[in-house]
């Protein structure tokens, strides 16, 4: 059976749709690249808020849409949140919950015996961002969140806590580093929390895979700030350079008392000293965040506290989210609840600091030797005949574009890029061996 795998949502999604298209085309099946090829599309949904919610059902239709004649399978947090209202969107022949998502596999096999009509489309309009390059794979390490945040209808959604087992998750690592990747991602709902079920740690897992794989590099998704032990930071001294020089911290406020309301379990201060001691540890560092504006009960002097928070931080790069009420949440019952246009206002404030900070964060690695991971050619940029111009992701996860001779296939390379310049918000590199022949001529007297 022909399969086209689309997410929505955070990397966990993408982690899980990844997972099961190895699991598809082990057991015989073939991936669709588009969703026009396809017998049968699946939909790994998202819910976090309002809007994605929104986005989860107009993608459903645009999947109906393009292909008619296809069956569609729905998963993921809205399916699971509101199953009825996604089984009578069009096309939807299966519903299956977050608790029922380990047996994708099974539930699409016995569909494969059911009468599927054939599409005959073939302009390809959705693209899989999966299978377009091996480059880094997203790796699904743990779900569920014991964490009860006022706001966060996810641990609704994804329910308790449960680990993979650190041998399970070192032998896909292995595999996908066989099948040519280059860059693990760790993802998880609650990764912070990793072993919690099992008597282990994110710190002895990440070990173990520095320990008994050769992955080149891996990287950490996002990570609450009150979950890092002390000595965290120890491992990436102990890395040899292959765990990258990143983290995402989600803040979600820079004001102490919109975090009591939000039930964090940090404040201000914590998270300032915890980002403090990171740097202290890991060379390059970047740090980026989420941050929510419009929450119940902000204030403006709450609001520009938490601007002047992410400021003295100096966030490479800020996921900005205007708060939504989700039904099932603690905090729409809240009082206080922030006007509409206000929220707006405070998310283009928000937006434009990002730009601000990372523009101001990437000019300070002007002059850097950084390792690049190359993905692909840019379209979207114009190079000159006999040029092209090719996009890949620092370790400390800085979007980089270089020019190169047009025959020249960057695909899946680690190199070392000179980071040379900064045109608006796009970082520009050059060659680190044209970068160090251009210092030596400028040194000579």
């Amino acid at each position: 059976m022909r399969i086209y795998l689309e997410s929505l949502g955070c990397r966990l999604n993408y982690a899980e749709m990844a997972a099961l298209g190895r699991q598809l085309a082990g057991a015989g099946h073939e991936l669709a690249a588009s969703a026009e090829q396809a017998d049968l599309c699946v939909l790994n949904s998202c819910a976090v808020t309002g809007e994605a919610a929104r986005q989860s059902r107009q993608l459903a239709r645009k999947l109906a849409r393009v292909n008619p004649a296809a069956r569609l399978l729905v998963t993921g947090c809205y399916a699971t949140l509101e199953g009825a209202t996604t089984a009578q969107l069009p096309n939807v022949s299966l519903v299956v919950g977050n608790t029922r998502k380990d047996e994708l596999l099974r539930i699409i096999d016995e569909s494969a015996n059911l009468q599927i009509c054939k599409s005959r489309f073939t302009q390809s309009a959705i693209r899989n961002p999966q299978s377009v390059t091996r480059t880094r794979a997203f790796v699904k390490v743990q779900d569920g969140c014991r964490n009860r945040c006022t706001f966060c209808i996810v641990t609704v959604a994804r329910g308790d806590e449960r680990s993979r087992p650190i041998a399970e998750v070192v032998a896909e690592v292995n595999a996908l580093h066989a099948e040519g990747y280059q860059e693990a991602v760790l993802t998880g709902v609650h990764l912070g929390g990793y072993g919690s079920d099992l008597g282990a740690t994110l710190h002895s897992l990440v070990a173990a895979l520095l320990a008994e794989t050769a992955i080149p590099r891996l990287r950490l998704s996002s990570l609450e700030p009150f979950d890092l032990a002390p000595d965290f930071f120890d491992l990436w001294g102990e890395s040899n350079g292959r765990l990258m020089s990143h983290l995402h911290l989600p803040a979600q406020s820079g004001s102490d008392a919109v975090l009591r309301r939000m039930a964090r379990r940090n404040r201000v201060a914590d998270f300032e000293a915890l980002v403090a001691a990171a740097r202290r540890r890991i060379p390059g560092l970047t740090v980026t965040t989420d941050l929510i504006a419009g929450f119940p009960g902000e204030t403006e002097s709450d609001f520009a506290d938490t601007v002047a928070f992410a400021r003295r931080v100096g966030f490479v790069h800020i996921h900005v989210f205007s708060y939504s009420a989700r039904e099932g949440t603690a905090a729409a019952r809240f009082s206080g609840q922030t006007p509409e246009a206000e929220r707006k206002q405070r998310v283009r404030v928000l937006a434009e600091l990002d730009r601000e900070l990372g523009r101001a964060v990437r000019r300070g690695f002007l002059g850097q030797t950084r390792p690049v991971l190359w993905e692909a050619p840019d379209a979207g940029l114009h190079a000159a005949d006999g040029q092209q111009i090719w996009a890949g992701l620092t370790d400390n996860y800085l979007r980089v574009a270089m020019t190169t001779a047009a025959d020249l296939d960057l695909h899946n390379h680690i190199t070392p890029v000179c980071l040379a310049r900064l045109d608006g918000d796009a970082l520009w590199g050059e060659a680190a061996d044209a970068c160090a022949e251009d210092e030596e001529r400028h040194d000579d007297p």
